[in-house]
């Protein structure tokens, strides 16, 4: 559309008046283009905040949990470990924790260590423990880079 003609339909719109697309010579999509940023229930394309990752929930064997509970984790992550589910599972347990993917990507994280790094033994059944987990946690939508 012509600044002068989008100049027309703005000053139409703030001043209430009804705007035929017909009178301007141009389109009804062209009209609603041309007032867009003035709707006050208006978002732009371009402003768009993208949607908050939601809740899931997995579930973390009992080892993984132990060490975690021993970790020095932040307020998020304790909450969500706090608030797990404990189910019982033969000789251990798992913990049902409900949490977004970020945090258990961060548990995943924090339990990297076990995995026989950093100078600490290989402990096998640790270490199937926090494979089963990051399979788990692997399911998950990708991390955006």
């Amino acid at each position: 559309m012509p600044a002068d003609k989008s100049d027309a339909v703005r000053a139409a719109y703030l001043k209430g008046r009804s705007i035929a697309a017909r009178d301007h010579g141009v389109s009804r999509g062209a009209i609603r283009t041309a007032v867009a940023d003035l709707m006050p229930d208006h978002i732009a394309t371009a402003e768009e905040v993208p949607a908050p990752e939601l809740p899931v929930t997995l579930d973390m064997p009992g080892k993984v949990a132990d060490y975690l509970r021993t970790a020095d984790l932040d307020p998020v992550e304790r909450a969500a470990l706090n608030q797990g589910v404990t189910v019982r599972r033969g000789q251990g347990y798992t913990l049902r924790v409900t949490a977004v993917p970020a945090v258990h990507r961060q548990f995943l994280a924090r339990r990297q260590p076990l995995d026989g790094g950093h100078g600490l033994p290989v402990i096998p059944a640790q270490r199937k423990a926090r494979r089963e987990y990051e399979n788990r946690v692997s399911t998950l939508a990708p991390t955006e880079p």
